[in-house]
């Protein structure tokens, strides 16, 4: 099994930017060997030959939800097919571009969101999101299936 995980967001935007500073953290940590992180930014149809290869996404962007600023959310399967989540301000949202890669069926997605609390030009996380990544680093780590927890290896972040 493969899992990928994709870190969303414009990096131009402070805390939008939180998946991409995510996956690029978990990246230069180290990997299991069977799990990718992607920076795919803006651009989640460049991940489209990853999704069609993909057993397990987990997908990394900032969350409006109403929570205070720096609070983890995470999304299975079932609340987003309840709630039709995984729109994205990224020109694509995941469904859509599920839908253009070969695959008869979407594989297992988990979504983990950070609500923002800086909308705006720049290039660093505000202090409560960049304060809550070590917490969403381990949700990401603990929501990869015991046989993808072996092994280490560093990964250059797309």
């Amino acid at each position: 099994m493969r899992t990928l995980i994709l870190g969303l967001g414009n990096l131009l935007l402070g805390d939008e930017g939180v998946g991409v500073h995510a996956v690029r953290a978990l990246a230069a940590a180290g990997l299991p060997a069977n799990v990718a992180a992607l920076d795919v930014g803006t651009a989640l149809l460049d991940a489209l030959a990853d999704l069609e290869i993909a057993d397990r996404l987990i997908v990394v962007d900032a969350m409006r939800a109403g929570g205070p600023p720096g609070t983890v959310y995470r999304l299975d399967d079932g609340a987003l097919a309840r709630n039709g989540c995984i729109a994205s301000l990224h020109g694509f949202d995941l469904p859509r571009v599920l839908a253009l890669t070969r695959r008869r069926a979407a594989p297992p997605v988990v979504v983990f969101g950070v609500e923002p609390e800086l909308l705006d030009w720049s290039l660093e996380l505000s202090p409560c999101v960049a304060g809550s990544v070590p917490a969403l680093l381990r949700a990401v780590r603990d929501a990869l299936p015991p046989e993808e927890t072996a092994p280490l290896r560093r990964q250059s972040s797309g």
